[in-house]
């Protein structure tokens, strides 16, 4: 059996523990939050196509707006912000 490595890293404050290799949605998924945005209407948004086509995934990255969490691999240490961290 080939043991995977994990890493850690934040999201919207809480920290996570994902085996490398993971993307960011995957991330979000396992850390039970339910959006990654809200639409203009103010619905909740979350990942749709997991490609980046559908850019429903946008998240803040280390500072960094509107990256695609379906396109973006998790890095240790790695702070993820969802619009969702604001209405908590």
């Amino acid at each position: 059996m080939v043991e995977r490595k994990r890493i850690e890293l934040t999201i919207d404050g809480r920290g996570v523990g994902v085996e490398a290799g993971s993307s960011v949605a995957a991330a979000i998924a396992i850390a039970g939050v339910g959006a990654t945005r809200f639409s203009v209407g103010g619905m909740p948004r979350a990942p749709v196509c997991g490609m980046g086509v559908c850019q429903e995934c946008r998240v803040t990255i280390d500072g960094r707006a509107h990256r695609l969490a379906c396109q973006t691999l998790c890095a240790p240490g790695m702070r993820v912000q969802t619009a969702m961290e604001k209405t908590a």
